[in-house]
């Protein structure tokens, strides 16, 4: 079994010793077991919960493992305007929503709920399928935290939302 204790910053031109294929959310756990595109055991586990990127490298014994993001059915959103745009992202934020974004496009995991928010605002929304790499975050780079994260970890909570579906 090859263990996986550390995420690697610096990236050389090695051969990894194996790949693992996993979507994001699975990509986003901090201990957790797989099996790498090649058949091998692998534990994953890490000292800290990591959102791991397509192509980020995991030291184990002898080298390293890399990671590769798997095709995922996503809502891809595109606003009439950048401006159109930047108003979904927005509303994206305010609700904590997992979203990877491009220069033109918005990426999420399907929600229906918000694809009609999005067209509502004005933009078209498309299932896709394709790697998934959303945005970090603004403190700490790890993914979305959601309210929960805010209540268990003492931050203040800022005003309800106006979500569609009255969450």
């Amino acid at each position: 079994m090859l263990i996986a204790t550390r995420l690697l910053q610096a990236h050389d031109a090695a051969a990894p010793l194996d790949t693992v294929t996993l979507d994001h959310d699975t990509r986003s756990k901090r201990r957790f077991r797989v099996t790498s595109d090649n058949g091998r055991d692998v534990l994953i586990d890490l000292a800290e919960a990591a959102q791991l990127a397509h192509g980020a490298r995991l030291e184990v014994d002898g080298g390293f493992i890399e990671m590769r993001a798997a095709l995922e059915e996503l809502l891809e959103i595109r606003g009439a305007d950048p401006l159109a745009l930047a108003r979904i992202a927005w509303h994206l934020g305010n609700r904590h929503t997992a979203a990877e974004i491009t220069a033109d496009a918005i990426y999420i995991q399907p929600d229906h709920v918000l694809g009609d928010m999005a067209r509502r605002l004005g933009a078209a929304t498309t299932d896709v399928m394709r790697l998934f790499n959303p945005e970090g975050g603004a403190y700490g780079g790890h993914g979305t935290q959601g309210h929960n994260h805010h209540k268990k970890h003492g931050h203040a909570e800022h005003a309800p939302h106006n979500h569609p579906d009255g969450e």
